[in-house]
């Protein structure tokens, strides 16, 4: 027999649902398998998630693991025109590891992104991992040129 899709057919079940509550020789009546008494025996009966009898439940006690944290969020390194033009007076060449050289950056560890806030007078050659398109056009009107670094 071939398997195609018009031939899947899902496996059949192991095993019967219990019916509870439909008489003793069901072998699930009287109590319905729920006990004689107390809160978990009554319908609606039981305690909302989380609740730890009293205790000060976990999400409580560790009020630090609320909420979210995206763990593929990239950060970047920002460095703007203004840095630029006052770390670079005369021009030249940017790369990440000569702004951590001239202490602009504290590290490597993150990836560079150039940003256009200020102005650019003299051509820069700027190597870096991303650039907002007012940087690129900033730099190319000064007569420099961006390499996007991968």
């Amino acid at each position: 027999m071939s398997l195609n899709q018009h031939t899947l057919k899902p496996n059949e079940p192991k095993k019967n649902r219990k019916r509870r509550g439909r008489g003793d020789s069901s072998g699930n009546g009287s109590y319905s398998g729920k006990g004689m008494k107390g809160q978990n025996s009554r319908s609606g009966g039981g305690v909302r998630p989380g609740f730890e009898g009293g205790q000060l439940p976990l999400i409580k006690r560790l009020p630090s693991l609320r909420g979210f944290n995206n763990i593929f969020k990239v950060n970047y390194n920002v460095v703007n025109m203004d840095t630029l033009s006052r770390v670079y007076p005369d021009g030249g060449d940017v790369s990440p590891e000569d702004l951590v050289t001239l202490r602009v950056l504290k590290n490597t560890k993150s990836p560079l992104k150039i940003l256009g806030r200020g102005e650019l007078t003299v051509p820069v050659n700027v190597k870096a991992h991303k650039f907002s398109e007012v940087a690129v056009k900033k730099i190319e009107a000064a007569g420099g040129s961006t390499q996007v670094i991968e």
